[in-house]
């Protein structure tokens, strides 16, 4: 069990700032917690893509096949670059894939919404990662 982290007189430090061995997040294994983040970012964009086939083409009107191959695509995309968030690439490439959901929506409307949506959330898991890995 930790407690609360005790001054020492002398220390050269601000107020709230963590020392050389604290971690900084508080989390036992920052890096992991990160690329679980980012995994389960993509592995929800697939489910919702995959899922969202029927709906769009009852509700949305005509989706083509091309539309319904570039869904498969870019779910299929997400899935093989979840397991792959522990390359250096994972990330660059997840920013890529969100680009192509939105030039998608040429394709049908709803996927360009569901880009925008997609690209609100991965743009949020980049930011609590800057926050979390400094």
């Amino acid at each position: 069990m930790t407690g609360p982290v005790e001054e020492r007189p002398g220390e050269d430090r601000p107020a709230g700032e963590p020392s050389a061995g604290e971690r900084r997040s508080g989390l036992r294994n920052p890096d992991k917690a990160v690329r679980g983040l980012g995994a389960g970012t993509l592995a929800l964009e697939a489910l919702v893509l995959l899922l969202a086939i029927q709906p769009i083409r009852v509700v949305g009107g005509q989706l083509s096949g091309a539309a319904i191959a570039a869904i498969v695509t870019l779910a299929v995309a997400c899935v093989l670059l979840a397991g792959q968030m522990k390359r250096s690439w994972a990330w660059p490439a997840g920013t890529v894939l969100q680009g192509l959901l939105l030039l998608s929506g040429l394709l049908h409307w709803s996927l360009l919404v569901l880009g925008v949506m997609f690209a609100l959330v991965w743009a949020y898991a980049l930011h609590v990662r800057r926050v979390i890995l400094g």
